[in-house]
């Protein structure tokens, strides 16, 4: 059984005058909050996350929850707009195709990547890739020269770490586009488990801001056509460790900036600089290595290519690339010469960026994408699908609803399913036209009738104004269900400040965020708020503080509270109280030293509080390489122990003691500053947890509603309530 160990530097009593009592909150109080979590409202919705399941033959099958608890498998015949439940009528069904499944690997082997036609399965073996013929089980050793800490495939971005092939097979199932990774003289992390007996140690590479050596990657294509596997190697020096993705070479589960010609022959990638500056197009021969450049851009920032998957496309029979730049302050598609690099035209214009490429058509040279903020008058992070001409002509909505929609290509293009919502307005689920965006059949509309019967209401979408008033900034708000206007409440801020996601997260409806609603029930007004910083909307924007990681957008976040507080009466900004986990936990620190006089309480949890002791890559990419500047560094400056002396409020640490996305040694820097600054707070450390605390997360909240109570709204919490499903 976990425990949990609270470490308490010092014992604060909440000064009452001596004729007045503190407000005292029971156990049903805590119960009637937790009618709000995710676990009591999700079973209360139903026709809602409709996700297809393509067939070959243009069909596609779904399931979702119905009113009466059960999950049906329907088969929706795209071409026709016809809707066939399967348990129903199961004799309508059986003609469907069955989906391919996924290649079941024996046990104990490392988890194994199916080639496109289903017939091999790769996978890695001491430091090698080996691939298995899925008929007949047969394993096949396709390196050979693979040693400890420089194996083929491997998944290891310091803050990720498994036994995963990362790799991409060729269309036609005969080749491999993968790496070799040099970290044999890469630092490592260190991890302690906690258990009776010796201390268990975990090690892993796992390099940081600054090291001299740092991941390496040289690439490789594994060609499988040949009775012995030949290992092609790319005749250039190794590539850095990144990607214009995200901050590891694998993101959205698959080898980033890397894509095959159709016919196997080349592999178009990017090379991508240590500090995300530069990013270079290369193709290679499949053949002979040989590689050679295509284009080259250089940003003064960090250069990305998507959102959450690169957006730049080859296109050989053309002879053309789709580049993705942020050139002109917004996501932009422009069309490149294949052959000499040479830009063509500009395809996409206007505000508001391409987010994701979902389907090119070559013969018609059209192009499907998603894109945010182009819509004016509407939350700017709302997705919508557009289609475009590769003359960048003929725009076209295809999603006009005013909400964040979900996409699904058909496979030839036809069609697209289309979930949209808002955080206040439930799902519905369509087939629409992909040329017109016709609307073909609606397949499900969500169903909040049993949760809205419990007294839920959604969160407030709300914008405010940026810092400088430049900007507008968008959020959530969540109030008690029993407001009183009339009164005021203590104002909690939920923050995480990206600069790779935001406080809100997902756009669409969901019947509990987090603890939110939970947390406004208890007494008091909960938001969150995207600031500058985040992601998909202008590059300026979210270059807002490159370079001053310790922003974190807070004060964004002040200036946003301060016009709720004009606007809302019933928000007391006299008590202001912030947490956040993991970018959040740095955030909420910061806000209690940066800011002492506004924030009062803070809780942290899991937070990256010195760049300079998480990831190379992370830090790299949003702050910059890390420079000497005499006895210091540039990121010094930035860290949250250096700020610690200025506490004033009452701040709770948090940190799982095998974290090994960001190490528990960021939080304990922290302790350490505040000790020798004689200051008082509280620290919970979890044994065992990794990142997200796992299953002491509950115990994690409770203590949170805890911490707020007592030391926000001044009152005191029943004991030891247990949270989670009765």
């Amino acid at each position: 059984m976990r425990r949990s160990v609270l470490l308490t530097v010092a014992s604060v009593v909440v000064a009452t005058p001596a004729f007045a009592q503190p407000r005292v909150l029971t156990a049903a109080d805590y119960a009637r909050a937790e009618r709000f979590l995710g676990f009591n409202t999700t079973p209360l919705v139903s026709g809602t996350g409709v996700v297809p399941t393509w067939l070959p033959d243009g069909r596609f099958t779904y399931r979702v929850r119905q009113p009466d608890g059960s999950s049906p498998l329907m088969l929706v015949d795209a071409a026709k707009g016809t809707k066939t439940n399967c348990a129903a009528t199961p004799a309508a069904c059986p003609a469907a195709p069955a989906a391919a499944a996924p290649a079941q690997r024996p046990r104990g082997r490392a988890p194994e990547t199916l080639s496109p036609d289903g017939s091999k399965a790769a996978f890695i073996r001491d430091w090698n890739l080996w691939v298995r013929d899925v008929a007949t089980n047969q394993e096949t050793q396709v390196t050979t020269d693979g040693v400890k800490d420089y194996g083929y495939a491997t998944d290891n971005a310091g803050w990720v770490h498994s036994d995963r092939a990362i790799l991409l097979w060729s269309p036609d199932s005969k080749k491999i586009a993968t790496f070799q990774q040099d970290q044999r003289n890469v630092g490592e992390m260190y991890l302690v488990r906690t258990k009776v007996g010796h201390p268990e140690l975990s090690a892993w590479k796992y390099p940081l801001p600054g090291d001299s050596i740092v991941s390496m990657i040289q690439r490789v294509v594994i060609d499988l056509s040949a009775p012995t596997p030949k290992v092609v190697r790319f005749r250039m020096p190794p590539d850095e460790h990144r990607s214009s993705v995200c901050d590891h070479i694998a993101c959205g589960g698959k080898l980033a900036d890397t894509e095959w010609y159709p016919d196997g022959s080349k592999v178009a990638f990017l090379s991508n600089s240590r500090d995300h500056k530069i990013a270079t197009l290369r193709v290679a021969d499949a053949a002979t290595g040989e590689v050679r450049d295509v284009l080259r851009e250089e940003v003064a920032t960090q250069f990305e290519s998507g959102d959450g998957d690169q957006n730049w496309r080859v296109l050989p029979a053309s002879n053309e690339v789709i580049w993705f730049s942020e050139r002109d302050d917004w996501g932009q598609l422009y069309l490149y010469d294949l052959t000499t690099g040479a830009l063509k035209s500009q395809i996409t214009t206007g505000e508001g960026p391409v987010l994701s490429i979902e389907r090119i058509d070559p013969k018609s040279r059209t192009i499907w994408f998603v894109a945010a903020g182009k819509e004016k008058g509407r939350d700017p992070y709302f997705r919508h699908l557009y289609r475009i001409g590769m003359n960048g002509k003929g725009l076209t909505l295809l999603t006009p609803e005013d909400g964040d929609h979900n996409v699904s290509l058909s496979p030839d293009g036809m069609r697209f399913v289309d979930s949209w919502s808002r955080a206040d307005l439930p799902p519905t689920a369509v087939l629409r036209d992909a040329k017109t965006g016709k609307l073909v059949a609606t397949l499900e509309t969500g169903d909040i009738s049993k949760l809205v019967a419990t007294g839920w209401k959604p969160p407030t979408r709300i914008s405010v104004k940026d810092r400088n008033g430049k900007w507008d900034l968008y959020g959530l708000m969540w109030t008690p269900t029993t407001l009183d206007s009339t009164k005021q409440y203590p104002i909690i801020n939920y923050i995480y400040p990206g600069p790779q996601g935001g406080s809100v997260g997902s756009r669409q409806f969901s019947a509990a965020t987090r603890d939110n609603q939970a947390l406004a029930e208890l007494g008091f007004i909960v938001v969150a708020i995207d600031g500058t910083g985040n992601p998909t909307r202008s590059k300026s924007f979210h270059d807002a503080y490159y370079g001053r990681m310790s922003d974190n957008t807070l004060p964004d976040q002040i200036a946003g509270m301060k016009q709720l507080a004009e606007r809302f009466r019933f928000i007391d900004l006299d008590k202001v109280g912030i947490w956040g986990h993991s970018g959040g936990g740095f955030a909420t620190a910061t806000a209690m030293f940066r800011y002492p006089d506004f924030f009062k309480v803070g809780i942290s949890e899991s937070g990256n509080h010195d760049n300079r002791n998480y990831e190379d890559d992370w830090g790299e990419r949003y702050h910059g390489l890390l420079v000497k500047q005499g006895s210091s560094d540039n990121y010094e400056s930035e860290a949250n122990q250096t700020m610690a002396k200025n506490l004033k409020g009452k701040l709770l640490l948090a940190h799982g003691t095998m974290d090994d996305n960001v190490p528990p040694d960021n939080t304990l820097l922290v302790v350490d500053a505040l000790i020798k600054a004689g200051k008082d707070f509280d620290l919970l450390m979890i044994p065992n947890a990794a990142h997200g605390f796992g299953a002491a997360s509950n115990y994690m909240m409770r203590r949170r509603w805890d911490y707020f109570v007592q030391h926000l709204m001044g009152a005191v919490p029943p004991k030891e309530y247990v949270i989670g499903p009765k």
